[in-house]
Formats: structure tokens, sequence, C-alpha cells
């Protein structure tokens, strides 16, 4: 557990490769290349393995139900609405529903960024098994510039439980383009770091635990160089990652 909390500390969105801090609260590296990262959530139960429903359907998952499971004591809305999405990934194939009313700034900038293209091509550049996976630098332009396009915090309402999308932050209000996928129950990150659950793979989430873990074990690829010249900086790595070929909205 030791070694968890010190290799995910943070979820930092555009730093670059270093060890990261063992503390509850979130660093940057420059003001310039700042972004997000969630802190390592204390347990460390194994993911839960996904059902083979067909695309689009919110049947449940062993220890992880295809709905967002609300917060203890919270008054959470009822999900009655639902942008469904598809990311083709080198793993394969992945389904999630996104929830407007679980956290309705990062549904709709997650679904903007899908429809513009913004995840395509890109890395999953940060794995930390038990905890997250990590995605969303795009150095091309036109999609650079949404590196700087935050949004507001949404309240936290739902869990962090396996197959949950969260956005990378630095701190309150820093939200932008970089998503976690939780491998663990990180439910703590709630309340400790105000994250927001506001989506879940209903299909394919075992395939998100099988991407390649590269660079730094705690975090990931240098997402400074990242940000400057993605696909540069991929290239020129003898041990490649993941990546999501195509993400777009279903019909």
């Amino acid at each position: 557990m030791q070694f968890k909390l010190f290799a995910a500390a943070l979820l930092l969105c555009g730093c670059t490769n270093q060890a990261a801090p063992n503390s509850a609260t979130e660093t940057t590296t420059t003001a310039a290349q700042q972004q997000s990262t969630p802190m390592m959530a204390a347990t460390t139960e194994a993911p839960a393995a996904a059902t083979s429903e067909t695309p689009g359907a919110m049947k449940a998952t062993p220890g992880a139900p295809a709905a967002l499971e609300p917060l203890p004591g919270v008054d959470a809305p009822a999900l009655t609405q639902v942008t469904k999405a598809h990311f083709k990934t080198t793993k394969g194939d992945l389904y999630i529903d996104i929830y407007p009313q679980a956290g309705p700034n990062a549904a709709k900038q997650f679904t903007e960024l899908i429809k513009m293209g913004f995840y395509d091509n890109t890395p999953v550049f940060r794995i930390v098994p038990g905890f997250v996976a990590q995605f969303g630098v795009n150095s091309k332009p036109g999609m650079k510039e949404w590196k700087e396009k935050n949004f507001k915090d949404d309240p936290s309402l739902f869990r962090l439980t396996p197959g949950t999308l969260a956005f990378a932050k630095a701190g309150p209000d820093t939200n932008s383009t970089q998503v976690f996928i939780n491998y663990g129950d990180n439910s703590q990150l709630s309340s400790n770091g105000g994250f927001t659950a506001f989506a879940k793979i209903t299909k394919g989430y075992e395939l998100t635990t099988k991407f390649k873990a590269v660079g730094d074990p705690s975090m990931g690829l240098d997402q400074e160089a990242l940000w400057s010249n993605t696909d540069g900086y991929l290239k020129k790595l003898a041990d490649k990652p993941d990546m999501i070929i195509k993400a777009e909205i279903v019909k």
C-alpha cells in the first residue's frame, strides 16, 4: 500500500516525469505545464471483471454495476439521461455511458472533445495497476489549445468504482482534457480531491486492465513532451503505449 500511495499520489495533467510525492495534495512541476492527477486511493481491491453485454446495454457487471453508484449519504439524482460513446483502442473496443446528470460540466466537455476528435490517435500514457489508467493529451493544432480550457468542478455524488471515469485535475476547477479510468474503488478521491465520476465503461472494461504500463512507474510518460509534440515523442519511444485509435459518440 505504501508503494501505491507513493506511486500515484497525483494525477498531474501535463507534468514532467518524476516520482509522485507521498502526499494527499496535488502538486505541479511548472506553472506552464500543470495538469492533474488523482491521488492513490488506499484500497487495493482487484478490478471487477466485465460481462459481455451488448453495446449500450445497461447490465450489471459483478462488483461493478453499469450505472453509477451514489456515495453514502449523498442525495444523488436519478440517472435518466445517457450519452453513449465507443472507443476503439489497440486492446479492443470500449463502450462508455456518459451521464450528464452525474457531472454536467464533465459530461459536456468529454462529449465535445469526443465529437471534435480530440482523443483520436492519442496514447493511454499513464497506467498504475490497481489504481488508474490515464489519457487525454493531444498536441495537434486546434487540439492543444483545449489544455487551457478549464471547466468548473461538478459536485462529487457517485463512487469512483472500477470502470468509472473522472477528469484529472491539478486543483479546484482545473479540469480540461485528461481523464482517468478507475481500476480499484477510489471513492475517497471524491471527498478528498473532489474528483467526479461522470461516466462508466459498460463493455470492454477488462480490456483496459491490459493496457501496457510505460514510462515512469508512478507518472507514466513525460506529459510535457506529449503536450509539446505527441506524435514526435511517441515515435522516439522504444516501448510504445496503447493507443485510443478512434473515439465517437454513438447515435
